[in-house]
């Protein structure tokens, strides 16, 4: 919730930068207001072509603006859904956040332990023909029962197996 208060308040930010920057760059309009809805179109084409890199640029802002804008209305209401939870709703979310940071560990560490186990059965099977003629006995034994945890999630159930390596 804390996340998504920043990124509302980043937009905000941002918005009113743009804001800012917009009224710096604004094209002075040098129109009465007693002309015609015709001179009126007329002098603003004119004054867009003569100042084609401004009106590009502020279309730009303009653009910007909006979109922001329309993220920040997506951002409020889902932090508005976030005020609404239960404070146990609340609890059990920011327990599955720290659950799926913990998984993605488990499963990285797994990754690696099953890379170890491989490399480790390769220089057994490597020095075990030779290990048996140095001391009469084997090696390495158990590696055809070796696993490693994993866990996945189809959304709403966790479960942690265990893959053979």
């Amino acid at each position: 919730m804390q996340k998504l208060h920043a990124e509302i308040l980043a937009l905000q930010n941002q918005i009113e930068a743009l804001k800012a920057e917009r009224k710096q760059i604004s094209i002075q309009k040098a129109l009465p207001s007693d002309e015609s809805p015709e001179a009126i179109a007329i002098a603003v084409r004119r004054q867009a072509r003569e100042n084609a890199e401004n009106w590009a640029e502020l279309k730009g802002i303009e653009d910007a603006i909006v979109l922001l804008e329309s993220k920040l209305i997506q951002k409020q209401r889902e932090f508005d859904k976030w005020q609404q939870r239960s404070p146990i709703e609340l609890q059990v979310e920011a327990g599955r956040e720290q659950a799926h940071i913990h998984a993605a560990r488990i499963n990285q560490l797994a990754q690696e332990l099953a890379e170890e186990v491989k490399a480790l059965k390769a220089i057994a099977d490597e020095i075990s023909p030779n290990y048996w003629q140095v001391y009469y006995k084997p090696f390495i034994t158990g590696f055809k029962s070796i696993s490693v945890p994993y866990v996945r999630s189809d959304g709403e159930v966790w479960t942690i197996l265990n893959r053979i390596v």
